[in-house]
């Protein structure tokens, strides 16, 4: 179970292209299986998917506690990320109607894909020596991939009755931030120390970003104003998927 790499996967390495190239086949053909599936069919998938990535993330909560952090305590992994809304969306969706369902699949349309694609191409945390958690995080980032087409399929089908709008979603985004937020800073107080607490969203109110840029804007300007600009910079970022897969849509229809 806790078999390991020979040599730690790196950045851009020979497991890092093989795992991309992966999940690029594996949506290319799920695209090509699900294009002719109705709305029901393709909303019980979702389904389906959020379940099986509920079931990975409990797996990858008892991996990390037992093999990662040997037993002891640790938050590090807690779920609440942004990749961990396409969990949460794509398992409840089924279920929702209206005006709450459309939200949630716009952001699983735009703001999932954005975090799984970084995840992706960027895995700073992925690449872990330990075999099973390495293809859980690839596999499960590459599942928001399919799960973000799965909802474009879907809005696509409801586009002529119903215009999607993107401002209920960055809402969601907002409130799924506002909580990631606050589990940080609860965290920070009681735990106090950066190698147990969450930084969920990446946005934690006790230490700079580490990410480049950002960073130089926390020590120079704070880490409030390096927060609201980077969720700032995540919503337009989103809201250009937005457009741009408005524009096939619409170019889809009118083919």
């Amino acid at each position: 179970m806790n078999a390991t790499f020979s040599e730690t996967p790196t950045m851009f390495g020979s497991a890092h292209i093989v795992a991309l190239l992966l999940v690029a086949a594996a949506n290319i053909a799920a695209g090509l299986l699900m294009r002719k599936l109705d709305e029901k069919r393709l909303l019980n998938t979702l389904h389906i998917l959020g379940f099986v990535m509920l079931l990975a993330e409990v797996f990858k909560q008892w991996f990390c506690f037992t093999y990662v952090f040997h037993g002891e305590p640790n938050l590090w992994f807690f779920p609440w990320q942004l990749c961990s809304m396409a969990m949460y969306c794509s398992f409840l969706v089924k279920f929702l109607k209206g005006k709450t369902q459309m939200a949630l699949l716009v952001f699983l349309a735009t703001y999932s894909p954005l975090g799984g694609l970084v995840a992706l191409i960027l895995p700073y945390d992925m690449l872990r020596p330990q075999i099973a958690l390495f293809i859980h995080s690839f596999a499960y980032h590459g599942l928001i991939l399919t799960e973000a087409m799965i909802a474009v399929m879907i809005l696509s089908k409801r586009s002529r009755t119903i215009k999607p709008a993107f401002l209920p979603a960055t809402l969601l985004f907002l409130i799924m931030a506002a909580i990631a937020f606050i589990i940080n800073t609860v965290s920070h107080a009681v735990l106090a120390d950066p190698n147990l607490e969450p930084n969920m969203f990446y946005i934690t109110p006790a230490y700079p970003s580490t990410q480049p840029i950002l960073h130089d804007i926390a020590v120079k300007y704070g880490i409030p104003v390096e927060i609201v600009l980077y969720l700032a910079l995540i919503i337009l970022t989103s809201y250009v998927i937005f457009l741009i897969e408005k524009l096939v849509i619409r170019i889809k229809q009118h083919a």
